[in-house]
């Protein structure tokens, strides 16, 4: 089930974090974002109410900057990424969005690939972006009218 982050996703979230990234966000970072009006965070969860993965994104006059996607490992590979991603441009599009643009190393090849399956292209390149290690950054975006519809 996919639904918006509520404060007591935020440990689980944290937790995640921790798995997941070099610089995770902190519970406090995380909390935060529940009270700023221009975020929006999704999570996943299976029937047990366990944490599957989240993302956020910051919403300006219509235009969405993904923060974050991650998935447990024990989940990858059975469309929670998708699912979550998909949850985003839809939100954006119900709320009249311009496009969704994220960063991604270009070594991160699985996610690139799901990026580009729902409707990403890549527009640019952020030199040394990431650290641990230090790597360029990918620029990609898309536009809601080219995006892959959604299956609900």
């Amino acid at each position: 089930m996919i639904t918006l982050m509520e404060e007591r996703h935020i440990p689980a979230i944290a937790q995640l974090e921790q798995a997941c990234f070099a610089h995770p966000w902190s519970e406090q970072a995380l909390r935060e974002e529940l009270e700023n009006e221009q975020a929006v965070f999704f999570v996943a969860e299976d029937e047990t109410g366990r944490l599957m993965g989240y993302t956020g994104m910051h919403v300006v006059l219509g235009e969405c900057y993904m923060d974050n996607l991650a998935v447990d490992p024990s989940f990858r590979h059975k469309g929670v990424g998708r699912a979550l991603l998909q949850a985003l441009i839809d939100w954006a599009r119900a709320h009249k969005g311009v496009f969704l643009t994220l960063e991604v190393r270009p070594s991160n090849e699985i996610a690139r690939r799901l990026y580009t399956s729902i409707g990403f292209r890549e527009v640019g390149r952020r030199p040394r972006y990431y650290t641990d290690p230090t790597e360029d950054a990918l620029l990609m975006t898309v536009l809601f009218d080219t995006a892959v519809p959604s299956t609900k």
